[in-house]
Parts: structure tokens; C-alpha cells; sequence
């Protein structure tokens, strides 16, 4: 009887204590309801998962994923410092004691190399990498994980996402296949698969930790950069830009394209160019030769407004993307979208910030019709309009040659003007045409000898120094250098080879 009442006596006990220090926790719900969070988190499509197993993912994928090493000759530029006057020159010679009176006038530039990853994203050797792997390289050699080595050629390059593609001469190759970015969720696991360190083949694991990520990364390539990256936390360093994100079922998800690093190396977290967008931006550059970027034509904040901004001019809170500037001429203008108003939805997509709503209109050309959903006044509607291209128009953009952009007509100048004028060669203006040269103060006869301190001697050298600078971002604004044939003097020139860009 003792002991019955002893055990009834700590049951009790025990279940009072339960009881009290329960209600006394917040997250516990003293009426056994969940969290509305936690709605269908214990359905059975959604129960935590058990231990998750690589092997076969990364299998399948190291094969499909590359070794790009990339090679920029050795070049010559011009030293454009003015010098002193050498004084000895008249018993010496000119070059005798130049280095005590403002140097040579050329610099050589060493040879350097880059390494870095790609993606076969097709049997007969399309490969998707990272442009800033590649920008400026005179010549790129891909290694497969069998050891074989080919000789890669660029199809194309788009500085605003950071992709490019190459290709290689095979048949029979292994390649990754596409999934979904649209599906990727917080927590799901992914692995990286890369040439870190000049290292062979290397896999790591980690989770998705952010979606629709913008760290400005892109804006040191273009100055109409393209950010909506999978930010995850497996571990990614410098060799593994352009490799391949995938997911457990070893499908491609991502471009791993950038770290958040104070020191250069990984710190914590990696980021990845979604693949639905690689998917678009890839298949332009295949088809077209160049990426058909669509507008809606609106200016917006690219990171969101402050409080204190909003406050000032008096904008209402709201979901969405403010809509800053409706521009003349553009979609959104047809269509009736106002400044003031807040887009929400692509095509039936939420778009909740700058970089969600880059990706979605990323997406699509122009001519693509799509629908817009935006907030007035606490009221939504949605609308349907026309994508148009930078132009104002619905036409494909189509990739344009350098000669064609600068217009006139260049021509290598011949040895005796080359004498006469003291330089080693150039291309001479012979005539201005109406291309971006007839925008500069260049007058025809003038000899082009350096483009950013770069020595220029003839035509080929031009184009590719010019192709150089545009490919890898640095060449929205470049300076030629030269001379006018017969007259003293060295002059420049600022020339502008990428056109403003305004608004989505």
C-alpha cells in the first residue's frame, strides 16, 4: 500500500512539473495547436528527412564537369608618363641614361594564367563557365577528368551575368543534365563540383542558405550587372568558378560563380548564377551569338528603399518592387504602369525585390509577351505587355562586329609613314563613316598607335586589344592614343563602345 501510494505520489509529480515548466517556455502551445510556420511540416511529402547519400550524384557529375586553363600572352604597352629631356642624349645616344630621365617608353606586361572550371552542357562539347574565367584570354585549353585535353574556342561572353560558353571539337562527351533552380529550397542539400587550387576534380557538400542573392559582385564587369544568385555554404574557392552546383539527384542547378571572402578564399559562403537563367542566357549566345536582353521599361531601386527614404517621398509601405521612373517609349508605358506603382508578379512569379525581378525578366527576349502584376493605391492589377530590347524595338539583337561599330574605314599605314612619323606602325582613320568613331573628335588621317597603353601596329591588333576590353567588362570606355600624319605631337581620344543602359 506504501509503495502504491509512493508511485502515484512521483507520477503526479512528475506530470505537475511537465505541466508547469511547459506553459513556461515560449514555442510550446499550451493548447496543442501548431505554429501557422508549421503548416504540413509533418505531412508525410514533408517529414525531416533521414541520411542523405552523394555517391551517386557525384558520380554522375565529375565526369561532365572541366578544367579550364586560360593563357594572355605577354604584350606590350606604351609608357604614357612624359619624360625629361635626356641631356646626354646628343653624345650618348637616346636610350643611354632613359632610365634616369622618366624610363622607356614601353613596358612589357608578363604572361598570365588563369584557372578555373566549366560545365559540358551538351554530347558535342558546349561549356558553360563564368566570363571572368576566361575575360582576355589569348588562348584556353579544357581538360576532361579522363586527362584529355582539348583546345577550346568562345561562342560567347555576357559580362552582366558572368557566363560564357566554349566549345570543343568532340563527340560522345559526357554532359549535365538541367533542373530545376525554380525548385531549389532553403536547406536542401547541394554539392559543388570543381577544379578548386588547381586541384583535380573536388566535390563538397553544404546546404542552400539564401535565395535571389544580389553582393555586387558583377558591377567590376558591367555596368548593367545581372545578380540573382544561390547562395549556399558549401565550401567553394578561387578554381571553382564556372563548375557546377548541383542537387542529389546530380542535376544542374547553378554556376557557381562567386565567395564572400575577406581574404579571398572561402569564409562561409558561395554563390551560384541559377540555372533557368544560365539555360536562356546559354542558348542566346548559341543561337544568336549574343544575349537578347528584354525590357520592361522602369527605373527602380536596386537595393531597395530605406525607411527614411520612403518617409521623405511619402511612399507607401507595400510588397514588391517601387516603380521609380515609367520612361516614354517603353513597355510599361503602353501598358500603364505608373511611378509609384509596386510590381509583384512576372508572369504569375512573386517578385519581392530588385534581384528576383532581374531574374524573372531575365528570362525572356524581346517580343516575349508576359504579364505584369502591380499594387496601386492598395489595389492590384495585372497587365499584359510586350518585352522590348534596349533599342525600343522587338527585333533580335544581333552580334555586332567591332568594324561595324566603329564604322569608316581603317587601314594599316605602310613603312614610310611609319618612318616619317617615328612609330613602329598604326591604322590610320582614313575615313570617319557613322559609327562610334564619328562620335569621338577624331579626324580623318589620324594614326592610332595604343588603345589604353596597349601598342597598336595594324588592324588585327586593334580589333583584338578592342574585343579584349569589351569581353572583360573594362571596355565601356577606352582610350586611343596616336598621331596625324606630318605634324608633331601625341594626341587621345576617348571612345565610348557601350551605349547607356536605362531601366528593366
Amino acid at each position: 500500500m506504501v509503495m502504491a501510494v509512493s508511485i502515484i505520489t512521483s507520477v503526479a509529480s512528475i506530470w505537475g512539473y511537465q505541466k508547469l515548466t511547459q506553459d513556461s517556455y515560449v514555442g510550446i502551445s499550451s493548447n496543442g495547436k501548431l505554429p501557422v510556420n508549421y503548416a504540413g511540416f509533418f505531412d508525410n511529402n514533408n517529414s525531416p528527412a533521414g541520411p542523405v547519400d552523394f555517391t551517386a550524384a557525384s558520380t554522375a557529375a565529375t565526369p561532365a564537369v572541366v578544367h579550364i586553363k586560360a593563357r594572355t600572352k605577354a604584350k606590350q604597352v606604351t609608357n604614357n608618363i612624359p619624360r625629361q629631356r635626356n641631356p646626354f642624349s646628343d653624345w650618348f645616344g637616346d636610350g643611354f641614361f632613359d632610365d634616369f630621365f622618366g624610363g622607356p617608353r614601353v613596358q612589357m606586361i608578363p604572361e598570365q594564367k588563369a584557372s578555373g572550371s566549366g560545365v559540358l552542357i551538351s554530347d558535342d562539347g558546349y561549356i558553360v563557365t563564368n566570363n571572368h574565367v576566361i575575360n582576355g584570354a589569348d588562348e584556353i585549353n579544357v581538360t576532361l577528368t579522363n586527362r584529355k585535353t582539348y583546345k577550346a574556342t568562345v561562342v560567347g561572353a555576357d559580362p552582366s551575368s558572368d557566363l560564357a560558353v566554349l566549345k570543343i571539337e568532340g563527340s560522345k562527351l559526357p554532359f549535365l543534365l538541367y533542373g530545376n533552380s525554380d525548385d531549389v529550397k532553403l536547406g536542401q542539400w547541394v554539392l559543388a563540383v570543381g577544379y578548386p587550387l588547381n586541384l583535380d576534380v573536388t566535390v563538397t557538400a553544404g546546404i542552400v542558405s539564401a535565395k535571389a542573392r544580389a553582393i555586387g559582385v558583377n558591377d567590376r564587369q558591367s555596368d548593367r550587372p545581372i545578380e540573382s544568385f544561390i547562395q549556399t555554404d558549401a565550401a567553394v574557392n578561387p578554381g571553382n568558378s564556372g563548375g557546377a552546383l548541383i542537387n542529389t539527384n546530380g542535376e544542374l542547378i547553378g554556376i557557381n560563380s562567386a565567395i564572400a571572402s575577406p581574404t579571398g578564399s572561402y569564409a562561409g559562403y558561395s554563390y551560384a548564377i541559377p540555372v533557368n537563367l544560365v539555360k536562356k542566357i546559354v542558348n542566346d549566345m548559341i543561337k544568336y551569338g549574343a544575349v537578347q536582353r528584354a525590357y520592361i521599361g522602369i527605373s527602380y531601386p536596386k537595393e531597395g528603399l530605406t525607411d527614411e527614404q520612403k518617409k521623405s517621398a511619402g511612399i507607401k509601405d507595400g510588397d514588391g518592387v517601387y516603380v521609380l521612373e515609367v520612361p516614354d517609349g517603353g513597355a510599361a508605358k503602353a501598358a500603364g504602369i505608373q511611378k509609384g506603382d509596386f510590381i509583384t508578379k512576372i508572369n504569375g512569379v512573386t517578385v519581392s525585390n530588385s534581384p528576383e525581378l532581374q531574374e524573372q525578366v531575365a528570362r525572356y527576349k524581346p517580343g516575349d509577351k508576359i504579364t505584369v502584376t502591380y499594387v496601386r493605391n492598395g489595389k492590384e492589377s495585372t497587365v499584359n505587355l510586350t518585352l522590348k530590347n534596349k533599342a525600343g524595338n522587338y527585333e533580335v539583337v544581333k552580334k555586332e562586329t567591332l568594324a561595324s561599330k566603329l564604322g569608316g574605314e581603317l587601314v594599316n599605314i605602310d613603312k614610310a609613314t611609319a618612318q616619317k612619323n617615328d612609330i613602329a606602325g598604326g591604322v590610320m582613320v582614313k575615313k570617319l563613316g557613322d559609327g562610334l568613331l564619328a562620335k569621338t573628335k577624331i579626324q580623318e588621317g589620324f594614326i592610332i598607335t595604343s588603345v589604353n597603353n596597349q601598342e597598336v601596329k595594324n588592324t588585327e591588333e586593334l580589333y583584338k586589344i578592342l574585343n579584349q576590353l569589351t569581353s572583360n567588362g573594362s571596355g565601356g570606355t577606352v582610350r586611343l592614343e596616336g598621331v596625324y600624319n606630318g605634324f608633331e605631337g601625341t594626341y587621345g581620344y576617348p571612345l565610348s563602345l557601350t551605349p547607356d543602359e536605362n531601366g528593366e
